[in-house]
């Protein structure tokens, strides 16, 4: 299977392996992917999660050779597939309160940049580019962008994106606030690993009570969001790394996070 899945330190690194397709996806792919966010989530020993591509694409989303076939019954489904395989794989309706972050080595598009949406750092090589091109097809993008990117950049930069359909490069994206970095090929998984080290030098309680609060508080009402707020404060304030924490700042030594 053409999605690879690989732990280190707590890191796991999704690779999307399908370069002759520009790693676009069939439902086989889309499952796997699925799976992969699943294991990632539920894996108390996974503290943050890197995905990139192989070759010249980062993600096209769908491979509308063989994707759109089997949905209209031109070719076989797979027996395990299911339709919220292919929202979960762009991480849209799956609740995922560990921080991902996105090694974009190329074209980002489509069901690519749906994905790119649900991840929380993005670092991008100068090669890739970015695109919501369904409506110069005729089709609507469901996975989540039309919902995600008007609260993740200025309004004026989310709408010209969406609604031109255009393809725009690294730069552009950086300049709209889509990016962290643009950095050279060669320093692309370097710069995310060393983003997640420095993510997994903190407590993961911490880190996934943190992210929990944000993307819960986007959609409540301020009051309510601090509530939210203030309840998950309350469970990290009575974890054990809670203790373990201000410990090992006055011993003057790193601390030995446990997750609890």
């Amino acid at each position: 299977m053409a999605v690879h899945y690989e732990t280190t330190d707590h890191i796991v690194t999704i690779t999307i392996d399908r370069p002759e397709r520009k790693n676009s996806m069939d439902m086989e792919h889309f499952i796997a992917l699925s799976d992969a966010w699943r294991s990632f989530r539920d894996d108390d020993e996974a503290w943050v999660a890197i995905v990139t591509g192989v070759g010249s694409a980062f993600c096209t989303g769908a491979d509308l050779k063989t994707f759109i076939p089997q949905v209209t019954g031109q070719l076989p489904k797979p027996d395990n597939w299911k339709p919220e395989d292919g929202v979960n794989a762009v991480l849209k309706g799956l609740d995922i309160y560990k921080p991902i972050i996105a090694a974009v080595n190329g074209d980002c598009v489509a069901g690519g940049m749906e994905m790119l949406g649900g991840i929380d750092i993005r670092v991008a090589s100068p090669n890739a580019r970015f695109g919501v091109l369904e409506p110069k097809r005729g089709l609507f993008a469901g996975g989540g962008t039309t919902v995600r990117l008007p609260r993740q950049v200025p309004f004026p930069a989310a709408m010209e994106f969406l609604l031109c359909a255009d393809l725009i490069d690294a730069e552009q994206a950086l300049q709209m606030g889509l990016l962290n970095r643009v950095v050279s090929p060669e320093e692309l998984m370097p710069t995310a690993l060393e983003y997640a080290r420095r993510i997994t030098a903190n407590a993961p309680l911490a880190v996934q009570a943190t992210k929990k609060s944000v993307l819960q508080g986007l959609a409540m009402d301020l009051r309510e969001a601090y509530r939210n707020e203030g309840k998950l404060a309350r469970e990290v304030f009575a974890s054990e790394d809670a203790k373990e924490g201000p410990q090992a700042f006055a011993e003057k030594r790193p601390p030995r996070w446990q997750g609890k």
